[in-house]
């Protein structure tokens, strides 16, 4: 949608009844194309003053200020959007989107180690996912972390870091971690091991392909599960299990969980899908 025709929507229909908004960009169309701007960000705020879940898909956000978004947002995504190097540092104003409780980076190029220990200034924030982030090394997610200790839900999707290092991070600073879905690239079972004894995980998915000849074994994964006092769902996918011995043994093994083994979902190319 061109922003001329968003300013339109804006002045004529948007208001207090709109929750939920998601909106794509020009990234990919040239310099010449129009992009969204701090002014139409800020009108947003003003006319529709409860919305509080905003998705922007490939958009170029390099000259929006993060101070322009609309305060009463709760839900954050940003889907292959292009951010300046500012954004999200610590510097930055610590009273920008108060209410934030959960951000979802997806293949933002720009995102670093710095801007993941800046993340600290939302204080309400509960959930963070990292998708495809990969200029976040293993030494900068544990330095994040370490601060974000409030986070009760962590996705890492797609990205450089070993699944062995992402689970050790967290098993030394997300204490209070309820639901953990991670890529099973670099995992290993002495690396889910660290999750034994997390006294309030309570969701646990495994993501695939399955690529690492180091990959726990059914009953790795079920002598771990077993320690998780909390835990009741745990998803496999796509690690070409469903329908194998593996579903059987922690089926049987995990009577009080649900347990989920499935291919992975088809992925459309369409954003708004």
């Amino acid at each position: 949608m061109r922003p001329k025709v968003m300013w339109h929507l804006l002045r004529r229909y948007m208001a207090s009844r709109l929750h939920s908004l998601r909106m794509g960009g020009y990234l990919f169309s040239g310099s010449q194309a129009p992009q969204l701007s701090p002014a139409l960000m800020r009108a947003l705020g003003q006319k529709c003053p409860n919305l509080k879940r905003l998705c922007l898909h490939v958009a170029n956000l390099s000259m929006v200020p993060i101070t322009s978004l609309p305060c009463t947002l709760r839900t954050l995504e940003l889907h292959s959007c292009e951010i300046s190097m500012a954004w999200l540092l610590k510097e930055q104003d610590p009273t920008v989107l108060p209410l934030l409780e959960c951000i979802v980076l997806d293949r933002v190029p720009a995102f670093r180690d710095e801007h993941l220990q800046g993340l600290t200034r939302f204080r309400a924030l509960r959930s963070l996912v990292l998708g495809g982030t990969y200029r976040v090394t293993e030494t900068g997610l544990d330095m994040g972390l370490q601060e974000l200790s409030y986070l009760q839900r962590l996705e890492v999707l797609g990205c450089t870091l070993s699944a062995d290092s992402t689970l050790l991070a967290v098993s030394r600073h997300l204490r209070d971690v309820r639901k953990i879905r991670l890529t099973v690239r670099g995992l290993s079972a002495p690396g889910l091991s660290v999750l034994e004894g997390m006294p309030a995980l309570e969701s646990l998915c495994l993501l695939g392909p399955l690529i690492t000849p180091e990959m726990p074994s059914p009953h790795e994964i079920l002598s771990s599960c077993l320690t998780m006092p909390k835990l009741r769902v745990l998803e496999l996918q796509g690690l070409g299990w469903e329908g194998q011995e593996a579903e059987r043994i922690l089926s049987k093994g995990l009577p009080h969980c649900m347990v989920i083994v499935r291919a992975c979902p088809k992925e459309s190319m369409d954003w708004w899908m």
